[in-house]
């Protein structure tokens, strides 16, 4: 038998076998084919009836995200009136090995036919767990297209390609563009909106922060901050999320607050979560002070803060020790 017996023909999303001569009590499995990002075969398995299989090839890949896949087969006879079988569409199904999806043909086929799978569409696994995303559709296009457009709009900061309005920090000035501040707060829109002296002069004083963190806070604003960057200036990010009424950095801020609490910095969390309401900081902090004893670690420092805390913040601080002595 030659090679192109087992050779399927592909476009980006259809893939076909062509059998000849297919005997009874015959298995044929095809060469890998490639569609999407996976590796596939069909088989094809003749007995009292024939047993049509469609898998991908057993890799790393299909062992950690599996296509899910979306398709129609049909078997069509390759002499004659060309008269076809279809299987019903299969939609979304995930196939991990050759059990996964198999037809069974109970009508006798004879002579050439050809295996015809038509790709509707293949999804992957969201690695954080949300809907699973099409390798093809419109998701991949607008994934791609928002990758795009944050990369222009970050240039436009980096490279100050038109920028319309100059930023004063305590320690030098940065250029920036009305549009994007505008869209990004209701406070810079509410500037830019009125006879105010930012729309005059073309310039907003941003005297209570550094230029290394307002340049933090438009990299934000902007969409192109790092990593190390966010974890070096989020408490100066809060304080602008809070007075520019910026609710997505204002979250960021506090979710990632609560996952590093220690003993060196808990007094001051529990500050800023007291000045800007964050109850879940406020709480785990305080639950870090008491229940887990961390009040006995840093006496001295909590005697400071006594001295200095809002008198409702250490109200809840005892009532919460309190609590605990209560518990024992």
């Amino acid at each position: 038998m030659s090679d192109s017996a087992y050779r399927v023909e592909t476009t980006p999303r259809l893939a076909q076998w062509r059998i000849e001569n297919l005997a009874s009590c015959t298995y044929r499995k095809s060469d890998p084919f490639k569609i999407g990002n996976w590796n596939w075969h069909l088989s094809v398995e003749k007995n009292r009836v024939l047993f049509v299989k469609l898998f991908p090839e057993i890799s790393n890949l299909t062992r950690d995200n599996p296509p899910i896949a979306s398709f129609i087969v049909r078997v069509v006879s390759s002499v004659g009136d060309r008269k076809a079988i279809t299987h019903p569409e299969i939609k979304d199904k995930v196939l991990k090995n050759n059990e996964d999806f198999v037809w069974a043909i109970e009508v006798p086929l004879t002579g050439k036919f050809i295996i015809d799978v038509e790709f509707l569409d293949l999804k992957t696994a969201s690695p954080n767990g949300g809907e699973p995303c099409s390798i093809w559709a419109e998701g991949f296009t607008q994934q791609r297209s928002n990758a795009k457009a944050i990369e222009s709009l970050g240039r436009m900061l980096t490279e100050g390609i038109h920028t319309d309005i100059t930023i004063n920090a305590s320690d030098g000035s940065i250029g920036a563009h009305r549009a994007v501040l505008a869209a990004r707060s209701p406070v810079f829109r509410s500037m830019f909106s009125h006879n105010l002296q930012e729309k005059e002069l073309s310039t907003i004083n941003i005297s209570d922060m550094s230029l290394e963190s307002c340049q933090a806070f438009l990299n934000y604003l902007y969409g192109i901050i790092k990593h190390e960057e966010f974890l070096t200036h989020r408490l100066a990010l809060l304080h602008a999320a809070d007075k520019y009424d910026i609710s997505d950095l204002r979250d960021v801020c506090h979710e990632s607050l609560l996952e590093d609490i220690d003993t060196k910095n808990v007094l001051d969390r529990l500050q800023n979560a007291s000045l800007y309401q964050l109850m879940k900081l406020k709480m785990s902090c305080i639950r870090y002070l008491v229940k887990f004893g961390k009040i006995y670690e840093i006496r001295e420092d909590f005697n400071t803060f006594l001295q200095n805390a809002d008198r409702d913040l250490i109200a809840e601080v005892f009532h919460e020790v309190l609590d605990a002595w209560k518990g024992f």
